[in-house]
């Protein structure tokens, strides 16, 4: 999946990751983060790449016991933005179990991927990371008021402000809601403000800019998806304008 190397490249950082887990004192979950921050210590673009790919495993799988229930659409979701080779199927299932089954709290291991991101509060990532939650919780078609607490839980640790979980919550959760709440802005705005304001999220969400953040390449399926809503919230602001 997810990261851009030949399948042999990709087997030995799954291989060195995982065996770096098993060697780790304390909690799994504490673990997995000390494993990817010692492993690939030398190599930043793979620590990148490689957090948040098990930022979202391990998140997933801790998520998915909130409303006590796993799904195959929620792990459908999880292969659309988690997809890797046959070969590593195996690796990829344990480190979800390992993950899945922890007696630690999320909360601890949330808070040590906000400290890894490196760039503190506001790092674009975390946000990134969230999205990727809800695709996965929706998945089924609800998501549960469980689901629920445990990403606005995970976005307060990420230090996400509550108008900006707002904005990811109206994407998500509500197709054809409020168009100022996904763009984050109010009624009473005017639209040069809220032109502004979509040209910003435009830009932080584009393509380019998520590779360069160390988002997979897959995840940009999330990514198109969160360009289309703030698009047509966009546009049926513009149109409530021009009628006006």
């Amino acid at each position: 999946m997810i990261f851009d190397f030949a399948c042999e490249q990709l087997s030995s950082l799954w291989d060195r990751l995982l065996g770096a887990i098993g060697d780790a004192a304390g909690s799994v979950l504490s673990g997995i983060v000390e494993a990817v921050r010692t492993v690939f210590e030398g190599d930043p673009e793979t620590r990148r790449r490689v957090s948040f790919s098990v930022a979202i495993i391990a998140l997933s799988a801790k998520m998915a016991k909130a409303d006590g229930v796993v799904t195959v659409s929620e792990v459908d979701a999880f292969r659309q933005i988690f997809d890797f080779p046959a070969k590593e199927a195996q690796n990829v299932a344990r480190l979800y179990n390992l993950a899945r089954q922890d007696i630690a709290g999320y909360e601890a291991y949330a808070g040590k991927i906000m400290k890894m991101c490196g760039t503190g509060k506001g790092c674009p990532v975390l946000e990134d990371i969230v999205d990727g939650l809800f695709h996965i919780a929706k998945a089924d078609g609800l998501v549960h008021e469980k689901e629920m607490a445990f990403l606005s839980r995970i976005a307060d640790i990420f230090e996400i402000s509550e108008e900006r979980f707002e904005a990811i919550t109206e994407r998500h959760v509500n197709p054809d809601g409020n168009p100022y709440a996904v763009l984050g802005v109010q009624p009473s705005d005017d639209f040069a403000t809220i032109r502004k304001r979509y040209r910003a999220l435009a830009a932080e969400h584009h393509p380019d800019r998520l590779h360069a953040r160390g988002v997979p390449t897959e995840f940009h399926a999330v990514a198109h998806h969160r360009m289309a809503r703030l698009n047509a919230a966009y546009a049926a602001i513009e149109k409530e304008r021009r009628a006006a």
